[in-house]
This record gives C-alpha cells, structure tokens and sequence, in this order.
C-alpha cells in the first residue's frame, strides 16, 4: 500500500515539474489591444522586432491579427499562425478583401479614393486580358481583340460610360484546358507568370510577391532565398523601377513555341537595366523611376475593366511638358482634405501643402510630385531617388512637333537616347 501511494505520489511529482518546466519554456505574453479593434493580442511576444510596416499602419492602431489574422491569444507558433491569412502575405488577392480591405481600409469610399483592392482587381495588371484576347483571337478562339476573359472572373466597379464605350462590364475566367488550340494549352502553361496573381518565376530579377505586395515591398530587385536579401516587414509607395522590371523588363514571350524567353544581355548599369535593348526611350524616363510618370490609376486600375494595357495607359509626355500651345494642366490645392496631400504625407521627402499648383493629368489625377513654382516655372521631385529636376516645357521651346502628333511616340523620334 504504501509503495503504490509512493509510487502514485513521485508520479504527481513528476508530472507537477513537467507541467512547471513547460511553463518556464513559455514566452511571457507581451499584450497589445489596438485600438481599431480593441482586441488583446500576443503577437508581439514574439515579433517585437519587426519593424513598422509603414507610416500610416502604426502597430498601436492594426495591430498584427486585424491584416494577418491568426490565433491572437496563441503562445505556441503552430497554433498561433494557423490561421493566418494568405500565409507570410496577406496582400495576396485571395485574401486582400478580408486583409486589406475593409469599409475604412482600403475597400472603402471611392470618392475618397481608398477602394484599392476593388480597383486592382480591374487592372490590367491583374485580369491579363489584352494578352489573354490577343492570342486568343490570333488561333481563332474568339473573333475580335475585344477582352472577354481574364485570370479570374471579375466585375467592373464602373459600367462603361454610354454606347461608345467598349470596355467590358464582366470577364470570364480564363481556362487553358478549356481550349482546344495546343498553342492556347501552351500559353496558359508557360506564359502567365506576370499577372499579379501568380507566383514569381526563380531567381533575383524576377522577385517579387503576390497581390499589393508584388510592388510594395522595398526589397524590389532582392533574392527572397539570400539571408542578407531578405524580405522586410514593411511596405513603400516610394517603388524603384527595379520592382516593375521583376515583371516588364526581364524578357519576352516566344509566340512559336509558347515559351519564357529572358533578355540576352545582362546589364550593368541603369541606363541598360531600365529598358530592354529593343526599347526606345528618352533620357528622363530611365533617370526618373516608373512611378515618377505612370499614375496610380494606370498602375492600380480605376474600376473599369480594358481591354488591353494601351487603352488603360494614358499618361503621356505632354502631360507633364505640355504641348506648343498649351502649358501642363494644373490646379491649386486649397484644404487638406486634397487626395494629392494624402498622397505626399506617404512620401514625405516630396513637399507639399495648401496653396501649392500641382499638374494633373487629363483625367484630373494629381501628379502631386510635379508643382509649379512661385516664378512660373515646373519642378519634379523624384518619388524614389528624391532628386529635384526643373521639368522643361515645349511651350515656348525651339519643338518643331506637329500639333496633330502629341502621343509619346512622336517625341521620341528627336529625344530617344542612343545607348
């Protein structure tokens, strides 16, 4: 009897020092309650050092499970990250409507412009679709280069704007093995990796990730697999052109075999890094980055559906330099509620505030980087580089361009550069 109840008490014993050894291995749980949610979570017990994912998503106010989701009360790794949303990204477009978005987040009022994840998912960017029609209608799967298809079915936030306007309301998802062209077959295996759905192709020039942050990251251009390349914890709209080029500048795609093709050459400088050997280009566009000249609603979309990239891209040179007759376009920011304000504040190396005339681009979108100064003159500030560069104007200039010739096309036929 008394050496079961020995044996029965040495038992608890052990069983006592486990239980006490297993809490000694525990983290002591660093609690956080943000205030957009007001729910205690424990994410910090392990993740205190990361750095601030940005400027206007301070920790204090998402906190960590309101984007990333996950167990907020879970001390062990497992259980706490089995949950999560989109894995290490929650930006990926699966998941960005619960991640991203939200009515006060970045699904929201799109007069106040912060519907991004509806518009990205318009983009052309995302749907695929000039490409997707482009082939198709070449092997004669449709009849016309209208865009009826794309990665993923998707509505437009916007009907189009009367009779004449051909840009789709709806486009079906794209199904390779629907079709009955082996070219088609071909395509749809070898030649999606770009969209902002799909997964990067190996190696440095192509990194990249899924969804919003397949641009902003500030680790553009990065090794994802090097220690030292590792991604950060954070994002930027201050993005390089070498994050673009992970995309639009790494190769082509061979139309008689259906197949990736990477560029030949391997540069080693920005002036033949920026654009392909074949590429016309003048000399500001490979010394400012893309984002310098292509606006939001081009990269992100604005809600309608296209049907290829040409007729989404409208950003010109005249935008900016204006025309023989004409100056840019402008307007004055007069109350802070101005979207190009908003847009600053995210990029603050780039001055601004109330009474400053900004260009705009034809369709009224600030190009909140480009002010006019107090002697009539035009300024740029680089988004990236944060370079100030005087922005000539043809107004008044010795340009000899014909009026009825404004596209950027015309231009470069005296200003490309000669690599």
């Amino acid at each position: 009897m008394k050496i079961r109840l020995f044996a029965g008490t040495l038992f608890l014993l052990v069983v006592l020092v486990a239980v006490a050894w297993q809490a000694a291995r525990q983290p002591r749980p660093v609690a956080l309650t943000p205030t957009i949610s007001g729910k205690e979570e424990y994410c910090l017990t392990c993740h205190a050092d990361l750095p601030e994912i940005s400027a206007s998503h301070p920790v204090e106010s998402f906190g960590c499970v309101l984007c990333h989701g996950g167990e907020r009360l879970a001390l062990d790794a497992d259980l706490a990250h089995s949950t999560m949303r989109g894995g290490s990204n929650p930006s990926d477009l699966a998941v960005a409507g619960l991640s991203c978005g939200g009515s006060d987040c970045h699904s929201g009022s799109p007069e106040l412009q912060r519907d991004h994840v509806g518009r990205v998912l318009t983009s052309i960017q995302t749907t695929y679709a000039g490409a997707i029609a482009s082939l198709r209608f070449s092997f004669g799967a449709q009849d016309s280069l209208a865009a009826r298809q794309a990665i993923a079915p998707v509505q437009a936030l916007h009907p189009p704007a009367g009779n004449q306007d051909q840009r789709p309301q709806y486009l079906e998802a794209f199904d390779p093995a629907a079709e009955s062209n082996p070219f088609l077959q071909s395509f749809g295996e070898n030649c999606l990796n770009c969209h902002l759905r799909a997964e990067a192709l190996p190696g440095n020039e192509y990194a990249r990730f899924t969804g919003c942050a397949a641009c902003h990251p500030p680790t553009a251009g990065s090794d994802l697999s090097e220690p030292d390349r590792q991604p950060v914890h954070q994002l930027t709209t201050a993005i390089p052109y070498t994050q673009c080029n992970a995309c639009h500048n790494r190769g082509n795609y061979d139309l008689r075999t259906m197949s990736f093709v990477p560029r030949p050459d391997a540069p080693a400088d920005r002036l033949h890094d920026y654009y392909q050997p074949i590429t016309q280009f003048t000399r500001c566009e490979y010394e400012l980055d893309c984002l310098d000249c292509h606006t939001r609603t081009e990269a992100m979309g604005d809600g309608y559906l296209y049907n290829d990239q040409q007729e989404q891209q409208y950003v010109q040179c005249k935008t900016c330099h204006g025309t023989l007759t004409e100056p840019p376009l402008t307007r004055t920011i007069r109350n802070e509620a101005d979207l190009a304000l908003r847009l600053a504040y995210l990029n603050p190396d780039v001055p601004l505030q109330i009474g400053d005339t900004i260009v705009v681009t034809d369709k009224g979108e600030p190009m909140w980087n480009l002010r006019q100064l107090t002697d009539g003159s035009f300024e740029m500030v680089t988004k990236v580089t944060h370079v100030r560069y005087p922005l000539p104007l043809v107004q008044g200039s010795a340009c000899t361009q014909k009026p009825e010739e404004q596209e950027s096309r015309y231009c470069h036929a005296c200003h490309a550069v000669e690599r």
